[in-house]
């Protein structure tokens, strides 16, 4: 019987020892898709304790601390950073099978060297030894990240940030990592949201421009584009929650947008025009500044109305969505390549149904002598668990090029997310282990070792161009 966690955790076989130990476990992180805070990277946070650390915007741990009937109070609430810690300490036991159980003990032997099993007999012992930890200083935001060698961060960032945090974080001498802004222009897509025309006022003052056409639109968000790209911007991102297309010339799309200007409701068949015709003049946006493109797909967001109202978004009240996505997807790429304008572009699913279709589908859209020009995403909030994660890479193997893709990301909130690109990378060294100890593919050591550290790092680093 293995230790829990020992050294070989997740290695079943000589060859994935082999490949993690010499080839990946000691490699730098590149996080290109995370939701840190620029500020609290600038400002060199200092947590107070390890509830601060790990439950504070963790809506992972918020949802399974509900599945465990802990009260609202200790989840979100006012309850003591104490009592919050012990009844997550209290929860973690019954979360075998999910993959929180590994990431939490991972995180805690890897930051603070503590190595208790977490549960609510040890949460006294475990607060101790980490707050102790915390206060010997060595554990600040910019530690933990220097700590697991994090080449590039590139946090989540509205066209209308001021970016004011990367360009002081430019200026750190003691600081090496870069921090770049990632460009998510999702309030200007959703046109029948509530939040619509405050954002459309908040980009008038940020692009200084007066905006009451759509041309006027799309010159902010053009302009802002450019600004981030100043400030060393290479990704953009967008959340779809469904993939819309529909095909409009641009004077029905003025019409449209002129309509939600004046506050009207816009129907979902006009809301698929604005939404694709927007989406195609960012493409081409994207592609002439080099940048790469990721569409988030399938999410079913705020799915509670009375959680919603009382918490807002990102509380831990979404799932899996499941929309239909080869038919608008195709439409979407196919009217970018005519024009010129697709981008290098990553397509992620929260649905892992569709894995097999993006892996295929992205298959009619790779060239201009780019490597893995499109990519399937890496599994993603949902499915980045081991069994999704195999599923996503064996879909990849299976329909396109396994050995272009650009790995693992950690779309966290959280400075203690970085252990999920250990826990990637030796679920990746197992896998292969298991395909050449299975005569499945050559033992071939120089091959094996560009194809692992390539995953783990190298291929994000030429992709992003970082």
């Amino acid at each position: 019987m293995k230790t829990f966690l020992d050294e070989n955790f997740l290695l079943t076989n000589q060859t994935a020892v082999h490949l993690f130990h010499e080839y990946a476990k000691d490699l730098p992180i590149i996080d290109y898709h995370c939701h840190l805070s620029p500020k609290e990277i600038y400002e060199n946070k200092q947590f107070n304790n390890i509830t601060e650390a790990w439950l504070y915007g963790d809506h992972y741990k918020w949802r399974m601390m509900r599945a465990n009937g802990v009260e609202e109070n200790k989840v979100t609430g006012e309850a003591s950073d104490y009592d919050r810690f012990v009844a997550w300490a209290g929860t973690l036991p019954m979360a075998i099978g999910n993959p929180l159980y590994h990431w939490s003990h991972m995180e805690l032997r890897t930051f603070f060297g503590v190595n208790d099993l977490i549960n609510e007999q040890n949460a006294p012992a475990i607060w101790e030894k980490v707050n102790a930890k915390l206060a010997e200083g060595g554990s600040r935001a910019r530690d933990l990240i220097t700590n697991s060698k994090v080449t590039v961060i590139c946090t989540t960032d509205d066209p209308v940030d001021s970016l004011e945090y990367h360009i002081k974080i430019k200026e750190i001498k003691d600081f090496h990592t870069q921090v770049l802004p990632s460009y998510r222009p999702d309030k200007a897509l959703e046109i029948n949201r509530a939040t619509f025309l405050p954002w459309i006022a908040q980009l008038e003052k940020a692009a200084d421009i007066t905006i009451s056409s759509y041309d006027d639109l799309l010159a902010g968000l053009e302009s802002r584009a450019e600004f981030f790209n100043s400030v060393g911007c290479k990704v953009s991102d967008h959340a779809l929650d469904y993939v819309p297309f529909a095909v409009a010339t641009k004077e029905e799309v003025e019409q449209i947008f002129k309509s939600a200007l004046a506050g009207n409701a816009v129907s979902l068949e006009d809301e698929k025009k604005y939404k694709a015709f927007t989406l195609l003049f960012l493409g081409g946006v994207y592609k002439k500044l080099d940048w790469a493109m990721q569409y988030h797909i399938n999410a079913s967001r705020n799915n509670n109305g009375q959680a919603f109202a009382k918490l807002g978004p990102d509380t831990g009240f979404d799932s899996i969505n499941d929309s239909l996505v080869a038919s608008a997807l195709t439409g979407l790429l196919s009217s970018l390549a005519v024009a010129d304008s697709l981008p290098r572009t990553i397509l992620y699913s929260l649905n892992a149904r569709d894995n097999e279709i993006l892996a295929s589908l992205m298959g009619s859209f790779q060239g201009d002598g780019i490597p893995g020009k499109i990519q399937l995403g890496a599994a993603w909030w949902f499915n980045d668990t081991k069994d999704g994660m195999v599923s996503q890479m064996k879909s990849l193997g299976n329909f396109g090029l396994l050995g272009r893709f650009v790995g693992m990301l950690t779309d966290s909130r959280s400075f203690l997310s970085y252990t999920r690109h250990e826990y990637f990378r030796r679920i990746l060294c197992n896998m292969f282990g298991e395909w050449v100890e299975a005569g499945e593919f050559p033992n071939d050591e120089q091959l094996l070792k560009q194809l692992v550290q390539g995953i783990s790092y190298d291929n994000a680093k030429q992709y992003f161009g970082f």
